[in-house]
């Protein structure tokens, strides 16, 4: 199918608004018990919420923050992540998995990816490890979980801390055990445009250490178990009851939400197979939740270019690695150190993926890329 042969159309990258109109009822009513109640700072609705992402995640503890970064912030901070220390991490994510760890004094040392996953690559990590590193921090990109046999066997001959950035994977499974269920604290972010989504900023944290968990609980209240007596010296990394209520609305159709990005991604898979564009890697053991459906293409920009002016959305996630970012320069990254990394940002794309799509959006846009990437 040519691009001349077909009617154009318009295929947004994502759609919040199609999510929303058919819940818009129910999300109302769950703000307005929070308006009656004006109970706007956690409270009864957080409480609820975070017994039921707990029970989602399967964890014992989930601790309802302010962000995704927050998260990461607040669970570095309990394990007293600080200036001296390292913390290794992938250059290919998002800027906040690196930028909190720089945030709190210590050096974030950068690790090459598996070029098929995306993800931390554990053959990697040995060559990482020194005696200042204090905590490992994996992230499962796109919604796919990382190898975490792997790094969880390296972290713990080396006695070491795994803290899962899983901002992009709640509900992803490895093995039959969700995200944030695997390291010793997990991190998610609820903003917008993530599987489960607020109506703003807010995030969580996972864990089954009890006593991590009622620091952490502390820490987002600027260190406070008690008001004005404070043991820790924390932040303002509270959930704000209108997203704990919205959020708690929204986690009953997760999964069905999840199914259809998964039947989606079906869809790319068998009409892009044999063409030049490489499909999504998922690993055995792996059930991905497809946060974001990203390809590999050369001449990328070219293909992004084509598929715009046919209507199709799309974007790039990411287009430099954090070892080479301008605010990371003090570290000494410098182009050549992780190929594996920068070809990635050369050549990924991430198509609509959202599941409200209609089959017919999802082929279009499927029959679009592979015609550009001819």
């Amino acid at each position: 199918m040519s691009m001349d042969a077909t009617t154009k159309r318009t295929v947004k990258l994502l759609d919040l608004t199609a999510q929303y109109l058919p819940i818009r009822n129910e999300i109302r009513r769950a703000i307005d018990e929070v308006c009656d109640a004006q109970a706007l700072i956690l409270g009864p609705h957080v409480e609820k919420f975070e017994k039921h992402l707990a029970e989602y995640c399967g964890t014992k503890h989930a601790i309802g923050v302010s962000s995704g970064t927050d998260a990461l912030l607040c669970a570095m901070m309990a394990l007293d992540v600080g200036p001296g220390d390292e913390v290794i991490c992938p250059s290919f994510t998002f800027f906040a998995t690196a930028g909190c760890i720089a945030r709190l004094g210590a050096t974030p040392v950068f690790a090459e990816i598996d070029p098929r996953t995306f993800n931390l690559d554990p053959a990697d990590l040995p060559k990482r490890i020194t005696s200042k590193t204090k905590a490992i921090l994996p992230v499962h990109l796109f919604g796919q979980v990382a190898n975490m046999e792997a790094i969880n066997e390296i972290a713990c001959k080396n006695n070491l801390p795994v803290i899962e950035d899983a901002a992009q994977a709640i509900g992803a499974r490895r093995n039959g055990r969700k995200a944030c269920a695997h390291g010793l604290i997990g991190c998610l972010s609820f903003y917008p445009t993530k599987n489960l989504g607020a109506f703003g900023d807010a995030g969580g944290i996972c864990t089954n250490d009890d006593k991590l968990a009622e620091k952490c609980r502390k820490l987002r209240v600027h260190g406070s178990g008690h008001t004005y007596y404070h043991d820790y010296i924390g932040g303002m990394f509270r959930l704000a009851a209108i997203q704990a209520a919205v959020l708690d609305v929204k986690l009953k159709y997760l999964e069905g939400w999840h199914e259809a990005r998964r039947r989606n991604a079906v869809i790319y898979n068998e009409i892009l197979a044999g063409s030049n564009v490489v499909t999504p890697f998922i690993e055995e053991g792996n059930w991905s939740i497809y946060n974001q459906y990203v390809v590999r293409v050369k001449n990328r920009d070219e293909v992004k270019k084509k598929l715009g002016e046919a209507g199709v959305g799309n974007g790039i996630y990411y287009p430099l690695g954090l070892h080479m970012q301008k605010c990371f320069s003090q570290f000494g990254g410098k182009e050549g150190d992780l190929p594996a990394t920068e070809l990635a940002c050369k050549e990924v794309l991430a198509l609509p993926i959202y599941p409200e799509l209609h089959e017919d959006e999802v082929r279009y846009a499927a029959e679009m890329l592979r015609e550009a990437a001819k």
